[in-house]
């Protein structure tokens, strides 16, 4: 088996100071896809670039925004991918939205999909940005290629994926819009496969810092994992990792059948 964790981590030298090293190790992960990093590669200490520890040694492929403290993704691996790139798209790649790693197996994204904003401020960038994601997924899968997008998408897909849906019609990460474009990205046929395993409500990937959300659940899922059908028989877990803190958001876990 293979394992792919992704975390939107709210500012990774924060996170470093909460113990991620020892998760990291503990953990230790095949592949770690991080979100909202917000730094550039050169201010982080060496081993947080190349993370060597008792659970295994990590090199890291990091997409950073040019507005300082600011977005940014990164990709942590155990083996060298085939190719390493960014989105392809300036307006995106200059605010680090995206890392794509190329592997024997499948290709795996770490993204990091923009916030509409209140009011829908950027609700045009962002579905821009979900458009093009879409096209980058159908080109890859087109060419024969497996994906795994992993990711904080900002989007909370169905009434079951926020604990409180009626009031928060009009806001970012639930207006109709984005929903929209969940319901095209899988009805394309994209699995979002925890839901795949696990149906059930008050299954949340961020809470607001206010209020006590997150000690009394009231959350949002908005991290996924999604892959190409052809990839999803080879799934064997999707879970959300929701005792993990030092975030807003927790991580998420996909597992994998390796195949030599």
């Amino acid at each position: 088996m293979k394992s792919v964790i992704s975390w939107n981590v709210n500012g990774i030298r924060a996170i470093e100071k909460k113990g991620f090293l020892d998760w990291l190790s503990a953990e230790s992960p095949d592949i770690l896809c991080l979100q909202e990093t917000k730094a550039h590669k050169g201010q982080l200490n060496a081993e947080l670039v190349t993370p060597v520890l008792p659970g295994g040694t990590w090199k890291s492929w990091w997409s950073s925004a040019k507005k300082a403290g600011y977005s940014g993704t990164v990709i942590y691996s155990k083996t060298e991918p085939l190719d390493i790139r960014t989105m392809g798209y300036p307006e995106f790649d200059d605010e680090g939205r995206v890392v794509i790693a190329e592997f024997s197996e499948a290709v795996i994204i770490s993204a990091y999909f923009p916030n509409s904003q209140e009011a829908g401020a950027r609700l045009g960038y962002k579905l821009e940005f979900c458009a093009a994601m879409k096209e980058t997924c159908d080109r890859l899968v087109t060419e024969g290629k497996n994906i795994i997008l992993c990711g904080d998408y900002n989007i909370a897909h169905k009434a079951i994926d926020l604990a409180n849906p009626s009031r928060n019609e009009g806001n970012p990460g639930y207006l109709p819009e984005e929903r929209a474009w969940m319901d095209t990205f899988t009805e394309a046929g994209y699995v979002d496969t925890f839901r795949a395993f696990c149906k059930d409500p008050g299954q949340y990937t961020w809470w607001s810092y206010r209020f006590k959300a997150r000690e009394k659940n009231i959350g949002w899922r908005i991290d996924y994992t999604c892959v190409n059908p052809a990839f999803m028989p080879r799934v064997t877990s999707s879970t959300i990792l929701s005792d993990v803190t030092g975030s807003d958001h927790c991580p998420v876990k996909l597992t994998y059948a390796h195949q030599i």
